[in-house]
């Protein structure tokens, strides 16, 4: 389906400078979760360099499965997709309770999972309300807030120096600059605000000593992707069940997105569109698993770069997948990633998960709470989710599996969101279904 909004064309250079001003946008937020995840299971910094290259050029891969419509997968939108950072608390625990066979098995389990799912997901979206998923996102942006700490303090919470002042002068410098480009830059520069705090907080950590280029000067120049580099994938029911539920919020989240680029770009999203999004989604996370990197969704900053642009068509997108797939197959540039000090991370990820917190917090406030039922939604799931990430040994005395699952804030509140909801609110979510249904079939005769 063609796009319907009328946009002056554009050449291939501006389309390339456009299709860069993307990369840039998603890539401090697409680097941090092999980042995370590699710094909490010790990776080396050979491992680290792999594991960043081949997460950009996946990224590459995924955006690339949007953009062409095929018979069967491709919304056809100007989407980025990169990697899912509701799964960074799922994988980590899975990862160290399991290894990283289980890890990489639970992430295929849970592509193949929404391959499948594509076709009936995209008919029951109306049980997703905004009370729901604007609960999901709220939680899943407030129970990262403590991984960020974490790293702000300079990424061992159990070690001596953890707060030492170096380590939180740099993380709060890092929120100050972020803060200020965002405040008082325009354009491009704001736009990218969090990418130049990063690069800014790195510099100034490097002058205190806190910095080592050596991952770079031994990292290749070049390497191609390869398949199970960390090992065979071991599939285990209660890993690919929490990898499916963090999923289905990555699924409701990028269905928010493909509205809003809907709206954009002035196209109807209809059913049809929705079933080949997700079943690309699906395709792009079991790659993932097979290559040992991580779940791919579709990436909201990037939505807020095409409204900058004012330019709706794909052509820059196309652009920017390529720059993505030639970037990561070249590890120097993916070691540069790996030299980034703890507590720059750490300021930055205050910054963007807050962000993603408020975020649900806007899509709640379309809520009518004077409805005691979407209060109650809100609250128990919200809670649920902040009290377990706060006190992760409640559930000690479960069995492994169990923990595993509702050890994580992200899982148990979405888990109680969907399920009060369709508890308190199923009489009105019904009703909405069977109105879908009678315009569906309205629309087939």
């Amino acid at each position: 389906m063609k796009e319907t909004v009328t946009t002056p064309k554009i050449s291939n250079v501006k389309a390339a400078i456009l299709g860069f001003q993307h990369l840039l946008a998603m890539y401090s937020g697409d680097v941090l979760v092999p980042l995370l995840i590699g710094a909490a299971l010790h990776f080396s910094t050979e491992q680290m360099t792999y594991l960043v290259s081949i997460d950009i050029f996946m990224c590459g891969i995924a955006t690339f499965l949007q953009l062409k419509r095929t018979p069967m997968t491709g919304i056809g939108l100007p989407v980025v997709l990169g990697c899912a950072v509701q799964a960074v608390n799922p994988l980590i625990q899975i990862g160290q309770t399991y290894g990283l066979g289980t890890m990489y098995g639970s992430i295929i389990g849970a592509g193949i999972f929404i391959f499948l799912i594509a076709g009936l997901f995209s008919k029951i979206k109306s049980l997703f309300p905004p009370v729901v998923t604007g609960s999901l996102i709220t939680i899943i942006g407030f129970t990262l807030i403590p991984v960020a700490f974490e790293n702000l303090g300079g990424g061992d919470a159990t070690a001596k120096n953890f707060g030492n002042l170096p380590a939180l002068g740099i993380g709060f410098l890092t929120i100050a600059i972020i803060l200020l480009i965002s405040v008082f830059a325009k354009g491009f520069m704001k736009s990218v605000a969090i990418l130049v705090g990063i690069l800014v907080g790195t510099l100034l950590a490097g002058m205190f000593g806190m910095v080592s280029l050596k991952p770079v000067a031994e990292a290749s120049w070049f390497h191609l992707p390869t398949l199970f580099y960390f090992g065979t994938p071991k599939f285990e029911w209660s890993s690919i069940l929490t990898m499916i539920l963090v999923s289905l919020t990555t699924m409701v989240e990028s269905t928010g997105v493909f509205f809003a680029l809907g709206d954009i770009t002035g196209r109807k999203i209809e059913g049809d569109d929705l079933k080949r999004g997700y079943r690309s989604e699906g395709i792009a996370v079991i790659l993932g698993g097979l290559f040992n990197t991580f779940p791919y969704s579709t990436f909201s900053e990037n939505v807020g770069v095409l409204q900058l642009s004012g330019v709706k068509t794909r052509k820059p997108i196309y652009f920017s997948a390529a720059f993505l797939v030639v970037l990561g197959l070249l590890p120097k540039i993916g070691a540069l990633a790996t030299v980034i000090p703890d507590p720059v991370l750490g300021g930055a990820m205050v910054v963007m998960f807050g962000i993603v917190g408020i975020q649900g917090i806007r899509m709640l406030a379309q809520v009518d709470f004077r409805n005691n039922n979407n209060l109650l939604v809100a609250a128990v799931s919200i809670g649920l989710g902040l009290g377990v990430t706060v006190q992760t040994n409640i559930f000690q005395f479960l069995p492994n599996s169990l923990q595993i699952m509702l050890g994580n804030g992200v899982v148990v509140g979405s888990l109680a969101a969907v399920l009060l909801n369709l508890l308190f609110n199923r009489h009105a979510a019904e009703k909405k279904i069977d109105d879908e249904s009678v315009g569906l079939n309205e629309e087939n005769h």
